[in-house]
């Protein structure tokens, strides 16, 4: 029975070593780690024994990740909104209506969502409301500039996130991106649907 378990063990070791992608990868690790256990245990093989004692952890935590990631995933392409992304990463603002926070062709400096109040994109004629994040298109352009105007429609409470932390929940929160990937194609789709001058590059 013990030599049966090691080369299950063993088995799954080597089918470890053969997969492509994360999630299988970590599946049968762990699996291999399990077997292991029970033939240090059942051969007497202490150091086995330890070794995948500790290793089992390990994989059953990186696994976790990889699940937590693809929940994460599956809900932002599903267009499952999270309205607090970038709660406690930027500077609150609060401006009253009318105020401008950006116009058409300044430089992208900041990322913004709305915590209370409504803002006007004027070009489009566009509100949003609590909850949205605005400003993202700049970013991803070749000349960084704002593609839009954005005015406060109400008083306004808004989070502004710098670049540099931007860029960061970027690359950290895989759900995040996925999010702003969506965000940008509806509304390209959307302001190429009413307004296509607005969208039209210049002439270089």
């Amino acid at each position: 029975m013990a030599d049966f378990i090691g080369w299950v063990a063993a088995g799954l070791t080597l089918l470890t070593f053969s997969m492509r992608t994360m999630l299988p990868l970590r599946l049968s690790a762990a699996g291999a780690n399990v077997f292991f256990i029970l033939y240090g245990w059942q051969a007497g093989l202490t150091p086995v024994f330890a070794l995948h004692c500790l290793l089992l952890p390990f994989n059953l935590y990186r696994l976790g990740e990889l699940l937590v990631a693809r929940r994460r995933f599956h809900e932002a392409r599903a267009g499952a909104k999270k309205t607090n992304w970038l709660k406690g990463l930027g500077k609150n603002l609060r401006l009253t209506a009318g105020e401008v926070i950006f116009r058409q062709g300044d430089a992208a400096d900041r990322l913004y969502q709305i915590t209370t109040g409504e803002v006007e994109l004027v070009e489009i004629g566009v509100t949003l409301k609590a909850g949205d994040i605005f400003g993202e298109i700049a970013f991803f352009t070749s000349t960084q500039a704002r593609t839009l105007t954005a005015r406060c429609k109400t008083d306004c409470d808004l989070i502004a996130v710098e670049e540099s932390d931007f860029i960061a929940i970027h690359y950290q929160d895989p759900s995040f991106g996925i999010y702003l990937m969506q965000l940008i194609s509806d509304r390209l789709l959307d302001g190429m649907s009413k307004k296509p001058d607005v969208y039209r590059q210049p002439d270089r």
